[in-house]
């Protein structure tokens, strides 16, 4: 699972517990090779754990992840904008759709699919490239046993940093996308948004939600990857009534699918709030954030919640399906939850003692 993203070096995290024999589905033995940071993938196989390839890969999958994820869900995105920018003729998920397709036909719902595609899938593959290269880094910056004792904050900085990159790649499709979907009499597509977005306020314009957009999706994705990693722990703990590695790989797809889904109810209450200013930002050319909260109110900020609690919640456990499912088809390392160093658990014994 996602929480084993480890360096398996002598200076990572986990590398007593984890460089150890892995019992697979079929009973074979992978061995992770303290040192060298190789795990046996398969038969044919060796792929080395933090790797460039690993890294590229892992982008991959975010692109995937992410790209699939947002734009299977565009008609119910649109629909959470325009309550937030207008409540008044957006009155609920039912009604919004309701209205949604009267005025524009079924074909309305897919407005802003283009730029959610290009999108999100920028974002996707560096918000999961950069987290896994990040989480490596700053684990061997601090130490196996500190990475161990202090891992959700290292699941924080690493998420936070790697979004702080991703948002940069996806602030231009972003104010593309909520204009299409929520500006009365503003182009349908992408091929003309772009350039309408340029001729009339330049490269600024495509960036002057940026900082919301921080605002928004770097709580975001801190809770989405430290809630799910911990999460992930929890479950192999408490619930699930096997340990991981006696788990087939569609149970613990399934453990995977639940964790994302709690993760993502965290995540879209932490940034709802941000959410809702972008929207308002990219509507209008000339909204400015304390301009929307004094129009909005605190109150006013909440609106479409619900829309976004199943929206985020069902978005965040696809996204980690997804990915986690890719790693098994390319035959990525997958190690389990992580545990205690054996040289922290000496210490700890000795302190005891």
């Amino acid at each position: 699972m996602f929480s084993g993203f480890w360096d398996t070096s002598k200076n990572s995290p986990f590398s007593g517990a984890v460089c150890k024999a892995i019992k697979p589905e079929n009973g074979s033995a992978q061995q992770l090779v303290p040192g060298r940071n190789i795990v046996a993938a398969s038969s044919s196989e060796m792929v080395e754990l933090n790797s460039t390839k690993y890294f590229v890969l892992c982008g991959f999958g975010g692109l995937l992840s992410c790209g699939i994820t947002h734009t299977g869900i565009v008609p119910l995105d649109l629909v959470k904008c325009r309550i937030q920018v207008n409540p008044a003729k957006y009155k609920g998920i039912i009604n919004g759709f309701r209205v949604t397709i009267k005025e524009d036909g079924m074909r309305g719902l897919g407005k802003g699919w283009a730029p959610t595609l290009i999108g999100y899938s920028m974002q996707g593959i560096c918000k999961f490239g950069f987290y896994e290269i990040f989480k490596s880094v700053y684990s061997d910056l601090i130490g196996e046993e500190n990475a161990f004792l202090y891992r959700t904050g290292l699941y924080l900085a690493a998420s936070a940093t790697a979004e702080f990159i991703a948002d940069i790649a996806l602030a231009p499709m972003e104010a593309v996308k909520v204009r299409i979907q929520t500006m009365p009499g503003f182009v349908s597509t992408l091929r003309e948004g772009a350039p309408t977005i340029y001729r009339g306020e330049g490269l600024g314009g495509f960036y002057k939600g940026l900082v919301p957009l921080w605002c928004r999706q770097i709580p975001y994705t801190m809770m989405k990857f430290a809630c799910f990693e911990r999460t992930v722990e929890l479950l192999y703990k408490n619930v699930v009534p096997k340990p991981r590695d006696e788990c087939s790989k569609g149970e613990q797809l399934v453990v995977t699918f639940a964790a994302g889904y709690i993760a993502g109810i965290f995540c879209a209450i932490v940034s709802h709030p941000a959410d809702t200013i972008v929207s308002k930002l990219n509507q209008s050319k000339n909204a400015t954030v304390g301009g929307v909260f004094k129009e909005l109110g605190f109150m006013g900020l909440w609106k479409g919640l619900f829309a976004r609690i199943i929206m985020i919640g069902t978005l965040t456990a696809a996204q980690w399906f997804i990915y986690d499912a890719m790693k098994v088809a390319l035959n990525l390392p997958r190690p389990p939850p992580p545990s205690m160093p054996e040289s922290l658990r000496k210490k700890l014994e000795a302190q005891q003692a």
